[in-house]
Parts: C-alpha cells; structure tokens; sequence
C-alpha cells in the first residue's frame, strides 16, 4: 500500500453540517472522520458549518476534510468558498462537484458519452402537477421514479406506478426544501456502487457493494437503518459485469472532472443492464456507509481510508475549475 502523506502539525477542520436536509448523515461523517484522524495524532476538530461566517476558517485551519452533504455542502458552494479564502480541501472541485450535484446536468453529461443512464424528464417547477403528470404519462410511462434534481440520501423520492400515485407525489413535494425535481423511468434491479479512491497519486476502484431490501426501493429509512437492508461486499456479480461497471466508474468520475475520491451509483437489473444512476463527489464517511464498507473490503482500514480522503487536498492541479 503507498504511503500517505504527513500531515502532523496541519491544523485539519472537518466541516459538516450546515441546513441540508441531509444533516444528520453529514454529522455521522464529520464525527468518525475526525475520531479516526485524532486517534492517530492528528490535529483535527469539527467545524459546524450552519450559521458559519466561513471567512473565520481564515488562519484557523490548514486543510478542510469534507463531510458536508447535500444542498451548499457539495454543490460546488463551500467548494468556491475554500478555494476564494485559499485553503485546501479534500475531494472535487467547484464545477465537477456542481455537475456531480445537479442530476439532469449530470444525466446528460453521461448520456452524451454514450454511458447507459435511466431516461428521465426533469420537472420544471413553475408546471402545474397536471402538465406534469401528463408530460410523464407521454414521454416515459408508468411505472416512475421521483426525486429531488439536487438531494441525496433518497430523502422526499418516491415511486408512482400510475398517474393518481405521481400527482398525490408531486403534491407532497412542493411543500419540502427540494424546488427541482426530475422523474425517471423505473427500472427494478439491486442497487450497486462503486467507489473511486486515489491513493498515492493513483485512481483505484474499491471493490463493488451491492444491498438487498425489502422496502420498496432503498430509501432514507434502509441507508440509515442495518436490520432494513442486507449488503455484499465484494458483490457477487459476474466477472465480466464488474469488470465493465468498475470501468464505467472511473469513466464517470474523469467525465464530470471529479478529483480524489467518489462513489457512482449504478443499477443492476435482471437482464444485467447496468445503467449509472448518480455519482457522489462527497460520499459519506461514517463507518459503516458504503465507501468505508468497500474499503474494508480491499483490505483498507477505516483510519486508512480517512488519511487517504485527506490526502486528496494536496494533489490537485494548481488550477481547477
């Protein structure tokens, strides 16, 4: 395994927090990140970014260990932010981070290099639930898949098997955070994901995770929740089929400019399609979420795995957009 850098004497700030819907995943993240950095003599404390006034991490911090998700956490904002004050952080910068956020954007970007993604429609949010329901019935058909077009976690998704189901949907949402929504045609299959970790100066994939649930699909209440989902890591795909997604993973991140470290979420059906759902340019960092699971699984411990996050700060271009 390639040695990490030093960083004894940097003064490391993990962010987290902020007004995402996603908060409680952020402070899991932020609180293991920083345990696995102090129990090995690092000098890290936890930086709560809601109501943070950022031009205060000036000349208090070194370096900024990201463990912000959701809306303004890795959306390219406190990304811009760090890099107008000068400090370095872990993980992508502003553009990859907003294109890896905004899932039409993304969609399309994988769509035009010719890499399988679920159709879908994005929802313009000054259409009536009606117009809506009627442009999804016409151009994808039943059944469907809604979520926020800037969100994680499956936080205010849903599946909608017919038009009453869609606008009883689409009605619930416009009361939450989220303005933007797409649908995307459902396909049934097993969720699957593929992390992407560089390590010394090298772009690794780590070994494939998939999960099973009974739940109608892997939402909110299984990631947060181990008796709900059953997971297997290293998945047991064939060769040839993880061969092909590990591929397309790495493809995915270099596309969007993404840098250091991600996960690409993929599908896999029935008749072995594969198509990339979203890429996670801040993946969660608590011990037991995905990315920590596949690191275990290629023999990296979790201490390990929060050192070679944090090393991303450090090797990136001079220049990235």
């Amino acid at each position: 395994m390639p040695k990490t850098r030093d960083h004894s004497g940097l003064r490391i700030g993990v962010l987290f927090g902020g007004d995402s819907p996603e908060h409680p995943g952020s402070v899991a993240s932020a609180e293991a990140a920083c345990k696995a950095l102090t129990v090995q003599g690092l000098n890290a404390q936890l930086i709560d970014l809601t109501g943070l006034d950022l031009t205060g991490l000036k000349g208090r911090i070194d370096v900024a260990l990201l463990a912000s998700h959701g809306l303004g956490g890795e959306d390219g904002k406190i990304q811009g932010a760090l890099d107008t004050l000068g400090i370095p952080y872990t993980g992508s910068g502003v553009k990859a981070s907003a294109v890896g956020m905004h899932k039409p954007t993304f969609k399309t970007a994988v769509r035009g290099a010719v890499i399988d993604t679920p159709q879908w429609l994005e929802i313009h949010p000054t259409h009536s639930t009606a117009t809506t329901v009627t442009s999804v019935t016409m151009s994808l058909g039943f059944p469907v898949f809604l979520k926020p077009a800037s969100g994680g976690g499956s936080l205010e998704a849903g599946i909608a098997r017919n038009e009453t189901e869609l606008a009883a949907l689409l009605e619930r949402n416009r009361e939450q955070p989220y303005t933007e929504y797409l649908v995307e045609e459902f396909i049934p299959g097993t969720p699957a994901t593929v992390g992407v970790l560089e390590i010394g100066g090298e772009l690794t994939t780590l070994p494939i995770h998939t999960v099973e649930t009974d739940r109608e699909f892997y939402d909110y209440e299984a990631k947060h929740d181990l008796s709900l989902r059953h997971e297997t890591c290293p998945a047991e795909l064939p060769d040839l089929i993880a061969t092909q997604m590990r591929s397309i993973a790495l493809r995915v991140h270099r596309l969007v400019g993404a840098h250091g470290v991600s996960r690409v979420d993929f599908l896999v059906s029935p008749s072995s399609r594969t198509p990339v759902l979203e890429i996670n340019t801040v993946p969660g960092l608590s011990e037991l979420g995905n990315l920590a699971t596949m690191a275990r699984a290629a023999d990296i411990s979790y201490e390990e795995l929060i050192v070679h996050v944090l090393d991303t700060a450090f090797t990136k271009p001079a220049y990235v957009p």
